[in-house]
C-alpha cells in the first residue's frame, strides 16, 4: 500500500500542470522514488528484485557518480548581464571534458538554494572553447530571478556546483545541405551552440559548411542582444565571414527601434578564483567509459562474493536446523544493503583514484589571476554604439541580419521558399510555434523539409 500510494503521487505530480507550473514539487516528490523501490522489493521478494536488478544497479552507478561530481565546486570565471534580464555563466572547463551542442547542465547555487537543481542550455562549444563551458538564464522564475540580482550586485564571487553536461550522442544536424532554425524568446539557446559548431567546422578546409537560417521571434527589441551571445567572449575566427549565415529578427510587440539612450547596457562582470573551486570535468575523467565498465563489473562481482558468504555462513545455518525460516523480507534487505554498499565502495575509489590524477592538471587552471574591470556595452551590436568587442566577426554579423518589427513570421511562406534537396528544420520554442512547423514540414507540399523538434519544456 505504501509503494502504491507513492506510485500515484509521484504519477500525479508528473502531469503538465505540476511539473511546468510547480517545478520544485514535481522535483521532490520524484526523490520518493527510494522508498518506493524499498517497499516494493519487500512486497515482491528477491526472485522480483533480481529481474530489475541490472536497471537498479545501472541507475544506482550513475546515481552516485553524479552525487560525487556535484560534491567539487566549479569555478565560475565571468557572466555577461544582458538588457533582457539574462545573464550567460562562464565557467572553466578541463581540455579532456568533451560534449555536443545541444548539451545540458544541471547547476545548484547554495546561496540561493541548496536543493533546487536546475537545467540550462550549453551555449559554448568545446571545440572553440577548449578551457570554459557557458551557460544561458533567463530571469523567468524566483530561482532565475534571485540568479540575476545576485550576479547584478556586483558580486566578487558565486559558489555554484554542477551535474553534467549531459546530450546527444551526436550531432546530426551537420548533414543536411540546408539548416533552418526556427526559434521564440530563449528558444535560441540550443541553436547558439550549433551555430558555434558550424563556426568551428567551417574553418575546416575540406568541409562544407550547411547554409544557415536563423528565425527568431522576440517580444521585445531588447531581447535582441540574445544574439550577442552567438560569438564567444574571445576566440572566433575571422573565418566566420565565410559561413552563409542569415538572421531573420521578428518583434512583435514594438513597431519600431527605440532610441539607444533608453536602453540598458551589457554588462561583463569576471569574479575572483578560489582554491577550493575546480574546473569542470567528468566524475572518471578522460577514460570515462573505461573506468566506467571497471566500476559496474568490479561492484557486480563484489556483490555476488558478499552474497554468496553471507548466504553461506549467515543464513544457511540458521535455516539448516529446520526450525526457522529465514524471514524474505530480510534477505530483500540484505540484496538492497550489498548493492548499495558494493557500488559505493567501487565508484569512491574509482572516482578517488581519477581526481588524484587530475589534481594536477586542474591547479593549472584554478590559480589567481587579475580580476578584468566590469566593464559595459551598448546592449546589441545591432546598435550603432561603439562595442566592447569590436571586429570582423561582430561585423559579418550584423550585416546578415535583418529586422522586422510589428510582425510575426509567415512560417508558410519561407519555409516553402527554401531551395536545396535536404533541409533540415529546427525548431525551439513555445508549444504553438513547435506544432506549427510540425504542421508545415508534415503538410506533404515540401519533400525537401526534415523536421527536429528541441523542447525543453519540463
Amino acid at each position: 500500500m505504501i509503494a502504491t500510494v507513492i506510485a500515484v503521487v509521484m504519477w500525479v505530480t508528473s502531469m503538465p500542470r505540476f511539473r511546468r507550473k510547480m517545478f520544485e514539487v514535481f522535483f521532490y516528490t520524484h526523490h520518493l522514488y527510494i522508498i518506493f523501490i524499498i517497499f516494493y522489493v519487500l512486497h515482491v521478494g528477491s526472485a522480483y528484485f533480481c529481474m530489475i536488478l541490472p536497471g537498479i544497479f545501472l541507475f544506482v552507478v550513475d546515481r552516485y557518480l553524479r552525487f560525487l561530481q556535484s560534491r567539487k565546486r566549479a569555478r565560475l570565471l565571468s557572466a555577461r548581464l544582458l538588457p533582457c534580464d539574462v545573464v550567460e555563466l562562464n565557467f572553466s572547463k578541463s581540455a579532456e571534458l568533451y560534449y555536443n551542442p545541444t548539451s545540458m547542465l544541471f547547476i545548484n547555487v547554495p546561496s540561493i538554494s541548496r536543493l533546487q537543481w536546475h537545467p540550462f542550455t550549453v551555449t559554448s562549444n568545446c571545440n572553440m572553447e577548449q578551457d570554459k563551458l557557458s551557460i544561458v538564464c533567463k530571469s523567468e522564475g524566483s530561482w532565475t530571478q534571485r540568479l540575476y540580482q545576485e550576479i547584478s550586485s556586483s558580486i566578487d564571487r558565486l559558489e555554484v556546483s554542477i551535474e553534467g553536461p549531459y546530450g546527444p550522442n551526436s550531432a546530426d544536424f551537420l548533414r543536411h545541405e540546408t539548416l533552418v532554425m526556427v526559434c521564440g524568446g530563449s528558444g535560441i539557446s540550443p541553436f547558439i551552440s550549433i551555430i558555434r559548431e558550424i563556426i568551428f567546422q567551417s574553418t575546416k578546409p575540406d568541409y562544407q559548411a550547411p547554409n544557415v537560417h536563423l528565425i527568431c521571434a522576440f517580444k521585445n527589441f531588447s531581447d535582441l542582444s540574445m544574439l550577442d551571445l552567438l560569438l564567444p567572449i574571445s576566440g572566433t575566427p575571422a573565418e566566420i565571414s565565410k559561413l552563409q549565415l542569415q538572421i531573420e529578427v521578428y518583434v512583435t510587440r514594438e513597431i519600431e527601434q527605440p532610441k539607444t539612450d533608453t536602453q540598458k547596457l551589457l554588462q561583463s562582470l569576471w569574479f575572483k578564483a578560489n582554491p577550493l573551486d575546480s574546473p569542470i570535468s567528468t566524475a572518471l575523467g578522460p577514460k570515462t567509459w573505461l573506468w566506467l565498465g571497471a566500476i559496474i563489473a568490479s561492484s557486480f562481482v563484489m556483490f555476488l562474493l558478499l552474497l554468496g558468504i553471507i548466504t553461506r555462513y549467515y543464513i544457511y545455518p540458521i535455516e539448516r536446523n529446520g526450525t526457522e525460516v529465514y524471514h524474505y523480507s530480510y534477505k530483500c534487505l540484505w540484496d538492497m544493503f550489498l548493492v548499495c554498499a558494493c557500488i559505493f565502495i567501487a565508484s569512491s575509489a574509482v572516482f578517488l583514484w581519477c581526481k588524484k590524477e587530475n589534481d594536477h592538471r586542474e591547479e593549472k587552471q584554478i590559480q589567481n589571476v587579475e580580476v578584468p574591470t566590469p566593464t559595459t556595452s551598448p546592449g546589441s551590436w545591432l546598435y550603432s554604439a561603439d562595442r566592447e568587442l569590436e571586429s570582423l566577426p561582430n561585423q559579418s554579423l550584423v550585416e546578415a541580419t535583418k529586422v522586422h518589427f510589428g510582425e510575426r513570421p509567415n512560417l508558410k511562406k519561407i519555409l516553402f521558399g527554401l531551395k536545396g534537396s535536404d533541409v533540415g528544420v529546427l525548431v525551439c520554442g513555445p508549444k504553438k510555434m513547435r506544432y506549427e512547423v510540425a504542421k508545415i514540414c508534415a503538410s506533404g507540399l515540401a519533400d525537401n523539409l526534415h523536421f527536429e523538434s528541441i523542447s525543453f519544456n519540463w
